[in-house]
C-alpha cells in the first residue's frame, strides 16, 4: 500500500483537517478513503466522528466535544501508518441519463462556439468518458466530478446566474457536475438529468459516495420525461455496476 506525506492541523475546536499532496489523483483519493475506513475501525469513539473526504483532504469533526489536538494527532499518525488493507467500501459506476436538448442545454451553443466543436461532438465526448466523484458538497448531493476530457475544458461563466434549474448538467474548468436543486451557479449548462440526486427522506439521502464513478448517456426528451416521472413516483431503477477494488 502506498503512503503519502500528510499534514494534520486543527480546524476549529471540534475538527481536524488532514491533507495529502495537493493534486487531483485517484490514487490519493482512494488512499484517503482507505484511511477513513481504518479510522472507523481503530478509534474507540469513531461513532462520535463525522468524516468528510474530498480530493486531497479528510476533515474529521467530533460531534460531541472539543478535541485535544496533540493527543488526537498522535493517534491519527499511528492509524495512518498502521492502516488496514481491504477495508474500503464497495464502489460503484452509476450510469445517469442526460437530455442535451437546447431547451435544457442553455449554454450548449455558446460552448460549441468557444470550443470550436459541433454540439454532437461535445455530447459524444461528454458521454464517452467516465468520471470519478472527488467530493460532494456546495449543495447537498452536488458531485464534483474529475476526469473531464481536455477537449471539453471551459472556464466558468464570467457572470453567474442567480438561478440554475434542478438537474442541470454543467461544465466548469476541468470538471463536470449536476445541480441537485435549483440554485445560483456559474457553470456552463449543457443538459439536464431527470434523476433526483438527493432525498432528505431516505436513510442515505445521496445514493452516490465519494470514490464512486459516473458515466452519462444521452436520452431523448420523451425518455427524459418518462425517467422524471419514474423518479417522482419512486420506480426508477438506478443503473449501477460494481467496481473491482
Amino acid at each position: 500500500m502506498s503512503s503519502y506525506p500528510i499534514s494534520i492541523r486543527p480546524f476549529g475546536e471540534q475538527a481536524i483537517l488532514i491533507e495529502w499532496p495537493n493534486e487531483v489523483s485517484e490514487a490519493i483519493l482512494y488512499d484517503i478513503l482507505d484511511f477513513a475506513e481504518s479510522f472507523k475501525l481503530d478509534f474507540k469513539d469513531a461513532l462520535n466522528w463525522e468524516l468528510v473526504p474530498s480530493y486531497n483532504s479528510l476533515t474529521l469533526i467530533n460531534r460531541n466535544k472539543s478535541i485535544e489536538f496533540s493527543k488526537i494527532r498522535f493517534q491519527i499518525e499511528e492509524c495512518y501508518k498502521n492502516r488496514k488493507v481491504g477495508g474500503t467500501p464497495q464502489r460503484y459506476l452509476w450510469k445517469l441519463p442526460v437530455c442535451y436538448d437546447l431547451e435544457f442545454g442553455i449554454d450548449l451553443e455558446e460552448v460549441s462556439r468557444n470550443l470550436g466543436k459541433r454540439i454532437e461532438e461535445i455530447i459524444k465526448a461528454h458521454t464517452e468518458h467516465i468520471y470519478t466523484v472527488y467530493g460532494i458538497g456546495f449543495l447537498p448531493g452536488f458531485m464534483y466530478l474529475g476526469g473531464l476530457p481536455g477537449e471539453l475544458e471551459t472556464p466558468r461563466k464570467s457572470v453567474p446566474r442567480l438561478s440554475v434549474p434542478k438537474g442541470s448538467v454543467g461544465l466548469a474548468g476541468k470538471q463536470t457536475g449536476i445541480y441537485p436543486q435549483e440554485s445560483p451557479g456559474g457553470w456552463n449548462i449543457i443538459g439536464n438529468c431527470p434523476i433526483a440526486l438527493f432525498n432528505v427522506n431516505l436513510a442515505k439521502p445521496c445514493f452516490v459516495s465519494v470514490g464512486d464513478q459516473i458515466q452519462f448517456y444521452a436520452v431523448t426528451r420523451a425518455e427524459y420525461d418518462l425517467h422524471k416521472i419514474e423518479t417522482e413516483v419512486g420506480i426508477y431503477n438506478l443503473d449501477k455496476i460494481k467496481l473491482d477494488d
